[in-house]
């Protein structure tokens, strides 16, 4: 008599294909036949059929149409929560195949806060070379929007500046993040031989939404210097303020890497404050509890080993600024 029992495979798994789920996936994510379509390569008729083989297999509607609109139905929201977790342990299987070939390959997902964007380009192109056999994605979100993803442990790694405290998080600190003052043009304060901090504060002050991590080291700063800050105009990123500044709507408190090319075409300046420029980090952040894939701890070694490299890059782009 056998010690164990075979495995029973469901009878559902010899009616599904992984190209069904696959597209399935697709549909689920973008809510649409056609785009999901236009993302797989495949014409429209092309999905409907699979989704509908689909449908007949686990024998429930996956999709309905409400009006133009397309819903997920409750089968539909159970098998892409059964769908994640298929595709992410075969994403672990193709990890684990690729490490005992002594090869670092499969997926990197990261996701950078909006001032990191100028930075993560740096980064990859380095580390790609060394493992061109991962697929990096990137997602630019805001910090709110990061910390969700944090906690939600949607991705791999998490570029921010400001790591939040209210978790177990491990970071790693790998570049200066300067936040600087700018003023358009043509602003007074250029021609002005002294004007304080609090002055440039109520010189019609442009700033990121509530909840940026740019917003949040000017705010704590201004905090701990007893300052006040009378925002004129919120814009909702980076590129908003500097547009804006150079319009001359106002001064902002910048990243500096986000302005170099501004800078050396002279269409904004950068003014002395005291106690400026912010220094702040930029970090790799991820839950202390998650486990490395094999790409993951290719790209926290690489970060590790090239720190100097990357302050030096930045240091030469800066010179003269």
């Amino acid at each position: 008599m056998p010690l164990t029992s075979p495995i029973t495979i469901p009878k559902l798994a010899s009616r599904l294909t992984f190209r069904q789920l696959h597209i399935f996936h697709a549909v689920y994510l973008l809510k649409s036949y056609s785009k999901a379509g236009n993302e797989l390569g495949l014409t429209q008729p092309a999905v409907s059929s699979q989704i509908r083989q689909l449908e007949e297999a686990i024998g429930m509607p996956v999709f309905e149409y409400i009006g133009r609109r397309l819903f997920c139905t409750a089968a539909g929201e159970a098998l892409a929560k059964s769908t994640r977790l298929i595709f992410t342990e075969i994403g672990k299987l193709q990890s684990d195949l690729a490490e005992l070939e002594g090869v670092v390959a499969g997926e990197l997902r990261l996701v950078a806060v909006n001032t990191a964007q100028y930075v993560v380009p740096y980064l990859l192109r380095a580390f790609l070379n060394l493992y061109p056999q991962v697929k990096v994605s990137v997602r630019v979100v805001n910090r709110a929007a990061a910390i969700q993803r944090l906690e939600d442990n949607s991705d791999d790694l998490v570029i921010m500046g400001m790591v939040p405290s209210e978790r177990p998080y491990t970071s790693l600190p790998f570049l200066d993040n300067e936040l600087v003052p700018v003023v358009p043009t043509d602003h007074p304060f250029l021609s002005t031989p002294a004007f304080s901090t609090q002055e440039f504060l109520d010189s019609q002050l442009l700033i990121r939404e509530s909840g940026s991590g740019s917003r949040l080291a000017l705010e704590t700063h201004c905090r701990n210097h007893h300052l006040h800050i009378n925002n004129y105009m919120e814009l909702g990123s980076n590129d908003a303020l500097k547009h804006a500044v150079i319009a001359g709507l106002g001064v902002a408190v910048l990243p500096k890497v986000s302005i170099l090319p501004e800078l050396k075409l002279g269409l904004m300046h950068i003014i002395d404050l005291p106690d400026f420029p912010l220094k702040r980090s930029w970090c790799v952040v991820y839950p202390q509890a998650k486990h490395p894939t094999p790409a993951m701890r290719a790209f926290i070694e690489y970060i590790q080993q090239n720190i100097r490299q990357f302050e030096h890059t930045f240091l030469r782009q800066n010179q003269g600024f």
